[in-house]
């Protein structure tokens, strides 16, 4: 983001649109969304057979990966890449998106690679 952040905006958000446009393919979400329904499933096992040790950190992984990643995903960086899809370019609507999108994205990616990396840690 930082790289998008030094073009200036107009060439900034035609990059990033594009890379929305790419990123939605079937390989990104049989893995974003493959281990989003393995967590799932984890966590239910680790519910059910709660007195195995490591269950707790088990359970805890899964539940940080379907929120910090999934749910973050889904409410706050979708929600930016679909307002700045909508947006042209060459608008001052969107150097104004812009400015925030890169803000507030970058905020919420950090948030996600955070919790991917406890969860990492978690899981271990």
């Amino acid at each position: 983001m930082s790289a998008l952040g030094r073009l200036p905006a107009d060439k900034g958000i035609a990059a990033m649109q594009s890379i929305n446009v790419a990123v939605l393919n079937p390989w990104f979400f049989a893995v974003f969304f493959g281990t989003a329904i393995v967590c799932l499933a984890l966590a239910i096992l680790a519910f059910v057979d709660w007195g195995r040790s490591g269950n707790g950190w088990l359970l805890v992984g899964c539940v940080l990966y379907l929120f910090g990643c999934i749910l973050v995903t889904m409410l706050r960086n979708v929600p930016l890449n679909n307002a700045l899809a909508r947006v042209a370019p060459d608008s001052v609507e969107g150097a104004r998106l812009w400015a925030r999108y890169l803000r507030d994205w970058t905020w919420w990616n950090h948030v996600r690679t955070a919790a991917g990396m406890a969860v990492f840690v978690m899981l271990l």
